[in-house]
């Protein structure tokens, strides 16, 4: 056997224990003319990936004890390993100064009773922090960047030289050029100063240039919109289903202006058949041009409050491929032909042409359907029948997936209102009415018989994918949920046995502890080449179909199916795809992370922003997650703060995590989810995104 070979075994061993250099000389009893010899085989062993060293220990990449991943930092110091298979909790001391977004390897040191790891990091692989942003301040002899990420704990030290004379108070951008070390804070250069701390909208400007966001469109994309004809010739409507005739509209948000969804609706008896039109572009954005590169690149648009970094240049996104009313447009429309059950007769994805007769909205649309408004009223007149049809539909999807066992968590998103100078004025839970649902249901349906469609055909696709839980979060669940006598099999758990789980607890008081539980154990949607089904919805073939605008898997998949339709999808395509769609749906899924990111920091940012001048005040809130360090309440504007347990000073709280409440360890008080609190708020800031509350007492 090779001395490779050898070595690589006996790291594989289930009892080996993480050895030194000199400890390895030992064991494989090295002679000093063959040490070097050794020592390069341990390098190359390094670059392969097979083994890693760290602090003069070498351990296997192959070891159940050893994980690769990013670092997610949290602004309290600790952070977790988001591995493939499971994420590792890392506290402070033992995280080797990673910053978030880091790729590294950790090694397990314990395992908790819910199923969760806790390790310690040994080696930072790639660091991914390359630029940070955050408030300039000046001293003598040299600055320090107080840094607008939250999770950054560290200041950077600049040089003055390295300062582009920022000053004090400045909002600045630096790019990192030696990052922490013991005793050691990050150190950087300045490379852009962005304005005053207060100028107006410079925290949303601080947060999109934080995450590296592509603001301004090249100028050689701007160069290619010239270039593309904007005009519908008669050749083009004649090779495509006309659908100009059909009475169609659009529902979206009263501000929208990137409508890349319309439907119609024809009733016939107890049957209906359902026209999604998607926006066809595709049509305008060619492959491997500037634009196709850019969009790819930004992989979505980015919706921030006070405005949009759209994946598509307005001309496109606003213009001739936003489905305006009263104007003929070029879509992919699926026709979808249903029984009063909702299952699906047949269905039909043509290259069409429409003409939209109304823009309607959410609140509009329903406020008629619920009854608040007469249709004349709202503008409606003459569409009463359609909107009603389409609510009827709606409830019979609704119910058919139900049934299969859809999970709904009823999450309530949060909607900020900003005024002229971007300050905020009001924050309130974002409706999600009947009109929403319509549109929702729609979508589900198309992306549902699309998806099945090109998995049926074998044929090279991007797949919206929800996968089963873990197995350990489900033995850690089942194990829980047996206390309030449910039960489910960890061994194979379906979408439709959590559902039931949920329903079996509509009204009760456990229901939003039970929850939030389940909540946790579910994994993160993505994209993928591979159907591996979504859990969520319970659907086996699902995919994104309807928002080619502001997605860019949705572009993926506009393209196949045009170059199935017309014969383009030749062998050497179906390679094309087959080599590329793996790295295209990583980046594609990664880029959405950005964005939800994004998007998350700045809602945090200014609901912080929104209670500073609050402090005093007392709200009731639902307590909706409990942690090692404190209590988190949500009011009912969906604002939430930490009652830390620093702050509960009328006894010495802790965390049960096996019971999964808050208990006082002489009051034998408890605080669990779901629970009614009064609280004060004692604090807020902006500039941590943070909201400290204190709890005053419970609401019966």
């Amino acid at each position: 056997m090779k001395i490779r070979e050898l070595v690589m075994n006996y790291f594989s061993r289930e009892d080996y224990v993480p050895q030194s250099k000199k400890d390895l000389l030992r064991t494989f009893k090295i002679t000093k003319k063959d040490k070097k010899i050794f020592e390069k085989l341990l390098k190359s062993l390094e670059k392969d990936k097979k083994i890693i060293c760290s602090n003069n220990k070498y351990y296997t990449y192959n070891s159940s004890r050893v994980i690769t991943g990013k670092y997610e930092a949290n602004k309290r110091g600790f952070g977790f390993v988001i591995g493939d298979e499971f994420d590792v909790f890392i506290r402070f001391e033992n995280s080797m100064y990673a910053m978030d977004s880091d790729e590294v390897c950790a090694i397990i040191t314990d395992k908790k009773p819910d199923g969760n790891f806790e390790g310690k990091i040994i080696k930072i692989l790639n660091r991914a922090t390359k630029r940070v942003v955050g408030t300039y301040q000046d001293n003598d002899s040299f600055g320090f960047i107080r840094c607008d990420d939250v999770k950054i704990i560290y200041d950077v030290f600049i040089n003055k030289s390295a300062s582009k004379n920022a000053k004090n108070g400045d909002k600045v951008v630096a790019e990192i050029i030696k990052y922490p070390d013991k005793n050691k804070n990050p150190e950087g250069r300045v490379v852009e100063i962005i304005g005053k701390e207060d100028d107006p909208g410079i925290d949303i400007t601080s947060i999109i240039k934080s995450y590296d966001l592509r603001e301004y469109f090249p100028n050689r994309v701007k160069d290619e919109l010239e270039e593309i004809n904007y005009e519908i010739n008669s050749d083009e409507i004649a090779r495509r289903v006309d659908y100009r005739d059909l009475l169609t509209i659009t529902i979206d948000g009263v501000d929208s202006k990137d409508l890349d969804d319309a439907i119609s609706l024809v009733k016939n008896d107890d049957k209906y058949t359902l026209y999604v039109h998607i926006a066809d572009v595709a049509n305008y954005v060619k492959e491997r041009t500037y634009l196709d590169k850019e969009a790819y690149l930004r992989g979505n648009s980015y919706y921030l409050l006070d405005r949009v970094l759209p994946m598509l240049p307005k001309e496109l996104s606003n213009g001739i491929c936003s489905l305006n009313p009263n104007e003929d447009r070029l879509t992919l429309s699926v026709r979808i032909d249903f029984d009063k059950n909702g299952e699906v007769i047949s269905h039909k994805i043509s290259e069409a042409i429409i003409n939209s007769d109304h823009r309607l909205n959410y609140p509009q649309v329903s406020d008629f359907l619920e009854g608040k408004k007469k249709a004349e009223e709202l503008g409606l007149e003459g569409l009463e029948e359609t909107l009603k049809n389409m609510q009827e539909l709606m409830n019979v999807l609704n119910e058919k997936r139900n049934k299969r066992g859809n999970i709904d968590f009823d999450i309530v998103e949060t909607k900020v209102i900003l005024d002229e100078k971007g300050k905020v004025i009001d924050i309130k839970p974002e409706e999600r009415r009947v009109a929403n649902k319509i549109i929702e249901e729609f979508m589900i349906a198309a992306n549902e018989t699309v998806a099945k469609e090109y998995f049926m055909k074998d044929l090279p696709f991007v797949y919206r994918v929800h996968e089963k839980p873990k197995r350990e979060k489900m033995f850690y669940l089942a194990e829980f949920l047996k206390r309030f006598d449910l039960y489910i099999n960890p061994d194979n758990v379906s979408p439709a046995d959590i559902a039931n789980v949920l329903n079996q607890l509509k009204g009760k008081k456990e229901s939003a502890l039970i929850s939030n539980i389940v909540l946790r154990t579910m994994q993160k949607a993505r994209y993928t080449y591979e159907e591996l089904g979504h859990f969520g919805l319970a659907s086996k073939y699902y995919s994104h179909f309807t928002s080619p605008i502001r997605r860019y898997s949705d572009l993926i998949i506009h393209r196949i199916i045009k170059d199935f339709i017309n014969g383009r999808l030749k062998e050497s395509k179906i390679v094309y795809y087959e080599k590329n769609l793996d790295q295209m749906t990583k980046h594609i899924s990664e880029t959405e992370l950005v964005q939800e990111k994004a998007e998350r920091d700045i809602v945090q940012m200014k609901c912080a922003e929104y209670m500073q001048d609050k402090i005093g005040n007392v709200y009731v809130g639902e307590i909706s997650s409990l942690t090692s360090f404190g209590v988190y309440v949500m009011l009912e504007n969906t604002i939430e703060g930490l009652c830390h347990f620093s702050n509960m000073d009328d006894d010495f709280y802790y965390f049960d995590e096996t019971e999964y409440k808050v208990i006082g360890k002489d009051s034998l008080n408890e605080y669990k989810i779901g629970m009614k609190v009064r609280v004060a708020v004692v604090d807020a800031s902006k500039e941590t995104r943070t909201i400290d509350f204190k709890i005053l007492g419970v609401v019966e």
